[in-house]
């Protein structure tokens, strides 16, 4: 056995591809972040990488500290309101859901250390540092549906159908024996057996069933799937200055993630008006927490082409991370008569509270743009992010002793996910004393080949006020996002596929000063 999550996942040949298991969906996860930092940042779409002097390079470039005049510090909250629509592909029937979330999307400061204009004594001209954290993923999703399949398409018949019956029948069948005696559970099929849902071993006891998971008509479905946190990256960066046209830079990043996902699933008859069948209904909720940290490095540069033109580049090295997951499954049934020789008319079974330690490499990241400034009424900025997906790698952990390879869900990743081309762009006209900024983005599909489309696109807005040493900024992003969900799989791909299209609007306000 792997692990016990894997088993109440992916081994059994059947249960969704995010059921507790680590695999390719926790990998592409935490590999795709997205931009954050302060209004200003936010304001102009993330598109900051050739701009700098702002605290959004602590994340991006941090090389464009080195552009720094002065000591600044902010901190930013911000509120996010999503709503997401939900239907399967076979239905017009579409449910709407809201998540809402208050955060902290960045809090730092950068301290200068800069030569006066008329001190001559070395080109370098700056030696700046920063500190701050920056939120760089959001995972609040809310959504649910409903749906009617015909009963070969539906989980009941997967449970019917035990996908660990091999010619060791009764190494088997004591397997699952042994589950359901010691209240134990830690596979898929024994604890359909141990909630009724299947009489199959009892039968091997040379014991009466009923046949629960035996259905003549069609299944009614509906789910509802909760999932909140966020990645958020703390950094420590340096950026110079070269004669105040070459800004290099470097920056130490700590990632920190917390995930939690809920997902309540139920399966109840339509219509059965022979009471041909004991099954009534069947509610199966998982549970999972991931907690964990990594680490990544990053380093670029900024070039003054000339007064009004820069060219920014960085690359960000893979983040490694450390996660654990703490998860549990269960199954609550109920049926119009006993299923099975000494079983009543309901059920209720629970896997017992495990955790797994397991490590995760997310790809390589490189960035490279270009900004104009228009005098002083402003300038535009845009930039553009290539990243490969293929190259994330779920790995065992030494400190716990797990030595898993994780080779098919690496080859999974390999086989599921290419390149993507990120592209942001960004602009800010200044007006006395006011700013007002606009920015999009589009973050490219991570599917090599797929028939749906997952592109994200982020439409900005923003305004500011800068007064003396005091600073005031607001941006708006509203996110679009579609994505596609499985409860369950079977063998011939014929379970039912959820489209999820989401929207969110986040509104973040930062407050800062120089010193």
């Amino acid at each position: 056995m792997k692990n016990v999550k894997y088993w109440l996942g992916l081994a059994l040949t059947g249960w969704a591809s995010h059921a507790f298991a680590q695999n390719e969906t926790d990998a592409l996860r935490y590999s795709r972040i997205q931009f954050g930092g302060p209004a200003r940042t936010l304001g102009i779409a993330g598109a900051n990488v050739a701009l700098g002097a702002d605290l959004g390079n602590l994340s991006s470039n941090p090389a464009g500290l080195g552009l720094f005049r002065k000591s600044e510090f902010s901190f930013t909250p911000g509120l996010g309101l999503g709503q997401f629509d939900s239907r399967p592909l076979s239905s017009d029937n579409t449910l709407t859901d809201n998540s809402n979330s208050f955060h902290i999307g960045s809090l730092g400061a950068v301290f200068t250390g800069r030569l006066a204009d008329e001190d001559n004594s070395s080109d370098w001209r700056a030696a700046n540092f920063g500190v701050g954290l920056t939120r760089i993923n959001d995972f609040n999703v809310r959504y649910h549906y409903n749906n009617t399949v015909d009963n070969n398409r539906s989980l009941l018949a997967r449970l019917g159908n035990p996908s660990i019956i091999d010619n060791s029948l009764e190494a088997t069948y004591t397997d699952i024996d042994e589950q359901y005696d010691n209240e134990d559970y830690y596979s898929l099929d024994g604890l359909a057996y141990g909630a009724g849902l299947t009489g199959y071993y009892e039968d091997q006891r040379g014991n009466d069933s009923l046949g629960a998971v035996r259905r003549i008509g069609p299944i009614l479905q509906n789910e509802v799937v909760l999932s909140t946190g966020s990645q958020t990256q703390f950094d420590l960066a340096f950026g110079t200055s070269y004669r105040d046209k070459l800004y290099l830079g470097a920056a130490l990043g700590i990632v920190s993630t917390r995930y939690n996902e809920t997902r309540t699933f139920q399966e109840r008859e339509a219509n059965d008006p022979t009471n041909a069948t004991a099954f009534t209904s069947l509610t199966r909720r998982d549970q999972v927490e991931t907690r964990g940290s990594g680490v990544n490095l990053r380093v670029g540069a900024i070039y003054r082409l000339h007064d009004a033109v820069r060219l920014g580049a960085t690359i960000q090295t893979p983040t490694f991370m450390r996660l654990t997951d703490n998860y549990s499954t269960s199954f609550d049934t109920q049926f119009s008569r006993a299923p099975r020789t000494n079983f009543g008319t309901s059920g209720s079974v629970r896997s017992l509270p495990s955790d797994y330690t397991y490590s995760l490499t997310t790809p390589f990241r490189a960035s490279g743009g270009a900004a104009v400034t228009i005098g002083k009424y402003g300038f535009l900025t845009g930039d553009v992010e290539y990243v490969n997906y293929s190259q994330a790698r779920l790995g065992g952990d030494k400190e716990t002793n797990n030595n898993d390879t994780f080779d098919a869900e690496n080859n999974a990743s390999k086989t599921l996910y290419g390149s993507a081309v990120n592209l942001r762009f960004g602009g800010e006209a200044r007006l006395d004393i006011f700013r007002l900024r606009a920015g999009y983005a589009r973050y490219g599909d991570p599917y090599k080949a797929n028939e749906f489309d997952r592109t994200r696109q982020f439409f900005t807005a923003g305004v500011g006020l800068r007064q003396g040493k005091f600073f005031l900024d607001a941006a708006s992003v509203y996110a679009l996002e579609k994505r596609y969900d499985q409860s369950y799989s079977l063998a011939d791909q014929a379970a039912p596929v959820i489209n999820v299209n989401g929207n969110r609007y986040t509104t973040s306000v930062t407050i800062g000063t120089t010193f």
